[in-house]
């Protein structure tokens, strides 16, 4: 697809209907197809659990883009919040003794945007994960006014997980850009395909300005 023709927000969030339904693959391969359209773009992990020092997720979206590391994933400007412990953020967090800083995430981002035109930040888990207390993923959004990539699979349950996502995005008043359908899970084609065409039908009637794109299966099969 050519990006080039479209309108591409400045910052977009790419989220998911769950953890691991292949949100970094998304990001990477969207960030990879912007460039190809030429429209300048970065991504950003918003908060990065399970590491230390460094963002393997960043380390993904860059193999995939084909840049290798870049002086901003180095100085931690496209991952400037880690944690140790592979849990949801409020819990990383926790365990690791210290506070989450929403405000040098939203800094990084302008910073990234100054320098990039555009930038792709991916969250951790889904809409609803915990950041603080009670303020969720949706809850920065929201607040950010921040248009959203979702990701979805074909699997047994993400229809149900998807109209979750989307009503609550619709709840949050936050606006859906993409739909991105992620064919790594396919593997019953019969409920695949059912999923894929009932989440199509269902947004072309309750978010027909948005985007449905389906990522090569070339990109979700190969952790390059």
């Amino acid at each position: 697809m050519n990006f080039s023709e479209l309108t591409i927000p400045s910052v977009l969030f790419v989220t998911g209907i769950g953890t691991d339904v292949g949100k970094s693959f998304v990001t990477g391969w969207l960030a990879r197809e912007f460039i190809a359209s030429g429209i300048p773009c970065i991504t950003q992990k918003m908060i990065q659990t399970g590491n230390n020092e460094f963002s393997e997720d960043i380390e993904r979206h860059r193999n995939i883009m084909g840049t290798g590391y870049l002086d901003v994933d180095r100085d931690h400007t496209t991952a400037p919040v880690i944690f140790t412990y592979p849990a949801s953020p409020h819990l990383a967090a926790r365990l690791d003794g210290k506070e989450i800083d929403l405000q040098k995430i939203s800094d990084a981002t302008k910073e990234l945007l100054y320098h990039f035109g555009h930038v792709l930040i991916e969250g951790a888990g889904g809409l609803m994960v915990p950041i603080k207390g009670e303020y969720l993923t949706a809850d920065y959004i929201r607040d950010n006014d921040i248009p959203v990539v979702v990701t979805v699979t074909g699997q047994l349950g993400s229809i149900n997980h998807a109209l979750l996502t989307f009503n609550a995005l619709k709840s949050y008043g936050i606006k859906l850009f993409a739909t991105v359908y992620n064919p790594h899970f396919d593997k019953d084609a019969t409920i695949c395909n059912d999923t894929r065409d009932y989440l199509k039908s269902w947004l072309s009637n309750h978010f027909a300005q948005s985007l449905w794109l389906e990522m090569p299966e070339i990109i979700s099969e190969t952790d390059v």
